[in-house]
């Protein structure tokens, strides 16, 4: 049964959102589109999160329309990206931060968990309990909570490297100017 979708008739959208919303446990999703630049839902459908259920929103906006889609942003689901670039192929694909963001996570997290196993004594005393601490945004943590990542960050030079990694790389969401992210300001 192919689920019916919602498109508000809207002006050509040059930015869009994609992303997918479950309706209910059991991994039942729809899709929802929006323009980023007014701010606003135009469409709400698809039977599941799949490529087809994608294609759906870019046939019921029409070819004319889906030109003039520059920008599609959206997170690292694969099927999103294929439908994206078969019917708007000139349009660039930028990832979330959220989802591209939990990649160098991962990866602290990893490292955070291998030099627990590698550290014996006080060492590993400094890692114990401190995965929240290590893996949050610094200014969403108490002073206890800098104190402690302050106090790990300089009893582990790998962790303290990795962190540092992390965070840089996190850093290029401010950047105003294309350049910056390289290192050279124009």
């Amino acid at each position: 049964m192919q689920e019916q979708s919602r498109c508000n008739p809207v002006a050509a959208p040059r930015t869009i959102g994609i992303d997918e919303i479950s309706l209910r446990k059991g991994h039942t999703y729809r899709i929802v589109v929006s323009d980023l630049e007014r701010g606003k839902p135009i469409w709400f459908g698809g039977e599941d999160r799949s490529e087809a259920s994608l294609d759906m929103f870019y046939t019921s906006l029409g070819p004319k329309k889906s030109k003039k889609i520059g920008l599609a942003v959206m997170d690292m689901w694969k099927a999103f990206e294929k439908s994206t670039r078969k019917n708007v192929p000139k349009a660039a694909i930028l990832y979330d931060k959220f989802h591209v963001m939990r990649h160098p996570g991962d990866a602290l997290d990893k490292i955070r968990k291998m030099e627990y196993g590698r550290l014996s004594g006080k060492d590993r005393s400094y890692i114990k309990g401190q995965k929240y601490t290590l893996l949050s945004n610094r200014e969403n943590l108490t002073l206890d909570g800098r104190k402690a990542l302050k106090k790990l960050l300089g009893a582990n030079k790998r962790l303290n490297t990795a962190y540092v990694l992390r965070e840089s790389f996190g850093q290029r969401w401010s950047y105003k100017m294309e350049g910056w992210m390289v290192g050279v300001k124009p």
